[in-house]
């Protein structure tokens, strides 16, 4: 079993797919829009949101992102989108490089919360908003700092 990150978007979801695809370098992408999908003639969806993705898949090395918009016409059942520090993606990866490339990549048009550097729980752990208000983590060490910490409380 996995756990999957989803991100919704406020109609950006394609530009988002694009960006994320190319920084995280994918292997994969799938993406399904409303208009894929045959409309009910008794309650059709507006033209401007039958160009908005339903359902989207990014495949990476080690990582899977789904991704849709919230239709306008959805807001009143689902809510607003807001946007804030509620979902963060982990990235932990022990090969350095590729750390490095992903922070770079994810980063133009964002902000650098902290680079990437040695730290106590981790030879490269860092943080960054990227330009669509996601927070990432970068850890390439995370499961052994983790096994340390529980093996020396024992």
């Amino acid at each position: 079993m996995s756990a999957v990150v989803y991100l919704n978007f406020d109609g950006v979801a394609e530009q988002a797919i694009d960006f994320y695809a190319k920084a995280l370098s994918a292997t994969e992408v799938k993406k399904v829009k409303f208009k894929d999908f045959p409309q009910d003639p008794n309650d059709p969806l507006p033209e401007n949101e039958l160009n908005m993705v339903m359902e989207s898949s990014i495949a990476f090395a080690g990582g899977n992102i789904m991704m849709s918009d919230i239709l306008p016409s959805m807001k009143n059942v689902m809510g607003e989108l807001v946007k804030g520090n509620n979902i963060l993606i982990s990235i932990v990866n022990e090969d350095q490089q590729t750390l490095e490339n992903y922070f770079s990549n994810l980063s133009e048009g964002g902000y650098v919360i902290m680079p990437l550097s040695n730290t106590p729980w981790s030879s490269c752990f860092g943080m960054l908003v990227d330009k669509f208000g996601v927070s990432w983590k970068f850890n390439s060490d995370a499961d052994q700092f983790l096994d340390n910490v529980i093996s020396n409380k024992q």
